[in-house]
């Protein structure tokens, strides 16, 4: 059995109570959420175990669940280092 590829973006501003899943994806979906983010230039993660609880416990416009913070404030410290760098 073919593994499913999956995907999430999320996203976070100051001020909100948790980051937010702004897409979220299987298969085909995936692969167009991540050549859009290439494409904006932004930083792409893998992070499967994420992505499998981003799709089964939220949509696109909900706040990430709190078992997700953790993991989910990993990756965006990341990103935000890596954007530091960038500049």
């Amino acid at each position: 059995m073919k593994k499913r590829k999956l995907a999430s973006a999320i996203g976070y501003k100051t001020g909100d109570p948790a980051p937010l899943l702004l897409a979220s994806g299987r298969d085909r979906q995936a692969e167009q959420i991540i050549a859009v983010a290439h494409n904006a230039g932004v930083a792409v993660i893998e992070d499967s175990a994420l992505a499998a609880l981003l799709d089964t416990s939220a949509k696109p416009g909900d706040f990430i669940p709190p078992w997700c913070w953790e993991a989910a404030a990993k990756i965006l410290a990341f990103v935000v280092k890596a954007e530091g760098k960038s500049k």
